[in-house]
């Protein structure tokens, strides 16, 4: 099978991780007899520097013709005084628009072998932290009116009934597939959008009956995944309120560099990105941890490709890994006896364990 892959290596760490995915595609395309074909793309600071505009339309073209995108990570303190239009991160905006994904699903997973590097007490990570996020991705108040009058800001959130309903089918879906169990995140007690995202939720729970439905406020939801995260299977909710409570997610899990994720839409060319950022202070040293870029190379076979046997050989060859002791700096373990059973290494080497430990 032959795919071709539009290659975002973005800023700061970006080149270093999308190297070592690609390593691993190469591989798994030799293994599996595929043949993966890259096109390179610029966005973000990089594309700002060489073409004065974070995603020209061409790179843009570029994605949307691709058979999927695998992007880096971009953005930086280098880019900080540019106009708020011309950031890096509007690329990113506009890809996800000019692509159409608008469900990014987001797993938080603790690995057994990282299961000490979670912040969360040990009795509370034993009880099992495994659900996902799908959060709303093109709608909501980062894509609503934004200005400035005087003194005043004013930043627009709005939802319509078929934004809401697209999104919440994708959160059935996806429960379907593993538990059974969705719950709704919103704040209804206060806003109108959020009223209208549950009664959209509740009016589609009809054609999910095997589905257990479940409200929560979100500033209870963001408690409740440090206080009990094994109640959760997957969670559906808007933009701003998925942003932040995976970013939370996250981190109960150890570690950001672990975390892939997938953006979707009406079709099979999807986004696919590690969570964390471009990490200007550690590029070109050769210390990322690549592990995430890696997983959303293996959620892209998996969810984009139907590649399953492809995918899970990813995923065991880094619990391989890790089971033999291997850590890159942010997953090195903190006590100073259980460091002593690790070796560190770098991110090229970490890209290379996992090629060696392909079925």
């Amino acid at each position: 099978m032959n795919k071709n892959i539009a290659v975002i290596r973005g800023d700061g760490i970006g080149p270093e991780i999308i190297a070592e995915a690609l390593k691993v595609l190469d591989k798994i395309g030799e293994l599996y007899g595929h043949k993966f074909t890259y096109t390179d793309v610029d966005m973000g600071g990089c594309a700002i520097d060489k073409w004065g505009d974070p995603l020209p339309q061409e790179m843009l073209e570029k994605c949307i013709n691709s058979d999927s995108v695998l992007l880096g990570a971009v953005g930086g303190d280098k880019w900080n005084d540019v106009p708020g239009n011309m950031r890096p991160e509007k690329g990113l905006l506009r890809l996800r628009a000019g692509m159409g994904v608008y469900s990014n699903n987001r797993p938080a997973k603790i690995w057994k072998q990282l299961s000490s590097a979670s912040p969360l007490r040990k009795e509370i990570v034993d009880e099992g932290i495994d659900f996902i996020i799908v959060r709303e991705l093109i709608g909501g108040i980062y894509f609503g009116e934004h200005k400035t009058e005087g003194d005043t800001a004013i930043d627009v959130l709005r939802y319509s009934e078929a934004e809401i309903e697209r999104i919440g089918r994708i959160g059935f879906e996806t429960a379907r597939k593993r538990n059974k169990k969705l719950c709704s995140v919103e704040k209804s007690n206060v806003l109108d959008s959020s009223r209208l995202w549950k009664k959209v939720m509740h009016k589609l729970k009809d054609e999910y009956p095997d589905v257990e439905l479940s409200d929560m406020l979100v500033d209870n939801c963001a408690m409740q995944i440090v206080k009990n995260p094994a109640q959760f299977d997957v969670i559906v909710t808007e933009n701003m309120f998925g942003d932040i409570l995976s970013d939370e997610a996250s981190m109960i899990t150890g570690s950001i560099g672990m975390i892939p994720s997938s953006s979707l839409g009406a079709t099979s060319c999807g986004l696919y990105e590690p969570i964390h950022g471009s990490a200007p202070d550690i590029a070109g040293k050769d210390i990322a941890n690549p592990i995430g870029t890696i997983l959303s190379a293996a959620m892209m076979l998996r969810f984009s490709f139907n590649m399953e046997k492809e995918a899970d050989a990813i995923e065991n060859a880094v619990s391989k890994v890790l089971d033999m002791g291997y850590r890159t700096a942010d997953i090195m373990p903190k006590d100073v006896e259980e460091a002593g059973k690790c070796k560190k290494i770098g991110c090229s080497e970490c890209g290379s364990l996992i090629i060696d430990n392909l079925n």
